[in-house]
């Protein structure tokens, strides 16, 4: 399949596909129209007119009017000046979506890039040529400049590329590839830097990511709560109707979907005939109410991603229709950056829920009868160890999420003389939410394990359906516990499953 640009339509669904499933991408014939009159009208403006970023300098140096004769080496020197990127590179699949949302974002025809050198960034996409870009160095708040720096440099046959799982240098990439760099023209190199594409293209992968671990935890906890004897009508869709916040009723209906014809949980009914009157911890019982709100959030945060996916964030934007450039701050990562914040700690506390339901599954003080730290019917409690140190890896990681959480977009560091005098942080946000998701992802492995673990003592047979399934395709990733192993490799098969979709395929 291929992912038609337009500047208007892109989802992030698109993103996925094109940067994880490397689908191929091409340019609508409105989008080639506009960005062809857009750049017939900035080269006759430029002809009698000084234009930020055209002909003068950048940031606190605008005051300096370039001659003609300079304005193509104006274009070079800033994507080599502003190519000052730190650390290891960024995954494959962030460059990729990176290159793909500024190709979208150039596609709406309001830059004044040539047609050509739009081209010639589709076709690295398409033929696999990815920039090193290095994960560190942008403050959000003239774009992510020194990332899409380094994009830059490859189109341009500087710096390094991956090309065919190998990092060259990108003249050799793209000869590789039968692509010719560019020759920058003026106004290109700020049209290819000025942008918020790291942060962006990362949000719209974490939504993607955040989705499914919402989906993830949800399977895990209903699982835990079969195993732990839980109490079903906390999930009856009348008390969330009473409450009806989208994300609460949408996670009540889901656990009562995974948990029908469970012999495991019971109603507040059936527990007082039984002569029993305790209720739920809220680690189980608040479910819907926690994982509804980390649900609303991220819907929030997929809201904003999409309309920025579908954004002109670079400067100045060329209005061909009324023949005018005009100069603004559409390059600004505020709206992005907050709402990554608030998904890094609507996932953090997926985390604290989670590890807090393996504690229960672990401590024998409240597991209702399961074995201490579920050592298997044939170990013995204290020689064997179990799934003890499996919560302690889950509280670190849990804690490590806490403290990434602080949100960076409150944040701001003066840059370029005072220029730009206010940062959004976005870059830093995005970094954050990455090893957030990640952390989560662990998390709810883990608790698949011991939930699984439990199975084992209460019999796969009074499971759900649904929960049967979820519990057999954790058997076929990580075999049952009889005797104390090592259990990091079980933990990062499972968790690699659960980031490829291979589990949702096979529960």
């Amino acid at each position: 399949m291929t992912v038609t640009l337009d500047g208007k339509t892109l989802t992030i669904e698109d993103v996925v596909r094109v940067s994880r499933r490397y689908e191929r991408i091409e340019l609508r014939e409105s989008a080639r129209e506009k960005i062809a009159k857009s750049r017939e009208v900035l080269d006759e403006l430029i002809k009698s007119r000084i234009i930020y970023g055209i002909n003068t300098g950048f940031g606190a140096l605008s005051n300096t009017t370039i001659p003609p004769e300079d304005i193509e080496k104006l274009q070079l020197n800033l994507i080599r000046s502003h190519s000052t990127g730190i650390g290891p590179a960024l995954p494959t699949d962030v460059t990729r979506a990176m290159m793909l949302l500024r190709a979208n974002t150039l596609a709406k025809g309001l830059s004044g890039i040539r047609l050509p050198t739009l081209e010639t960034l589709v076709a690295m996409i398409n033929s696999r040529v990815h920039p090193i870009i290095p994960e560190r160095g942008s403050v959000g708040a003239s774009g992510d400049l020194a990332p899409l720096a380094h994009l830059a440099l490859t189109l341009i046959g500087e710096g390094c590329a991956e090309y065919q799982g190998k990092v060259v240098n990108s003249s050799e990439a793209l000869k590789a590839a039968s692509i010719s760099p560019v020759q920058l023209a003026a106004k290109e190199g700020l049209a290819l830097i000025n942008g918020t594409q790291m942060m962006t293209a990362i949000g719209a992968l974490m939504v993607h990511d955040a989705r499914n671990l919402i989906d993830y935890a949800e399977r895990s906890g209903a699982v835990s709560l079969e195993v732990l004897e839980g109490l079903v009508e906390a999930f009856d869709d009348r008390l969330h109707q009473a409450r009806p916040h989208p994300g609460q009723t949408a996670s009540a209906r889901h656990m009562m979907q995974l948990l029908h014809g469970s012999k495991l949980v019971s109603s507040g009914e059936e527990r007082v005939l039984k002569g029993l009157h305790r209720q739920d911890p809220y680690s189980l019982r608040c479910i819907p109410q926690v994982m509804g709100a980390v649900r609303d959030s991220v819907e929030h945060a997929s809201s904003v991603i999409e309309i920025e996916l579908n954004s002109a964030n670079d400067n100045p934007l060329i209005f061909s229709d009324d023949r005018v450039v005009l100069s603004g701050g559409n390059f600004h990562g505020q709206p992005i950056a907050i709402v990554l914040d608030l998904m890094c700690i609507a996932l953090t506390t997926v985390g604290n829920l989670v590890e807090r339901r393996i504690n229960r599954l672990l401590d024998q003080k409240l597991s209702l009868g399961l074995p201490p730290f579920l050592v298997s019917a044939t170990g013995r409690p204290g020689l064997s160890s179990g799934l003890m140190t499996t919560q302690c890896s889950a509280a670190a990681l849990a804690s490590e999420n806490k403290i990434l959480s602080h949100p960076a977009s409150v944040d701001s560091i003066p840059t370029s003389a005072d220029f730009e005098d206010f940062v959004s942080m976005g870059p830093a946000a995005a970094l954050k939410l990455m090893r957030v998701v990640e952390n989560v992802r662990f998390i709810v492995a883990i608790e698949l394990i011991c939930a699984s673990q439990a199975v084992e003592t209460r019999g796969a047979e009074n499971l759900s359906s649904a929960n049967r399934s979820t519990h057999m395709a954790v058997r076929r990733l990580v075999q049952r516990l009889e005797a104390d192993r090592e259990f990091s490799g079980d933990i990062n098969r499972l968790a690699f499953a659960l980031r490829e979709g291979d589990f949702v395929r096979a529960s």
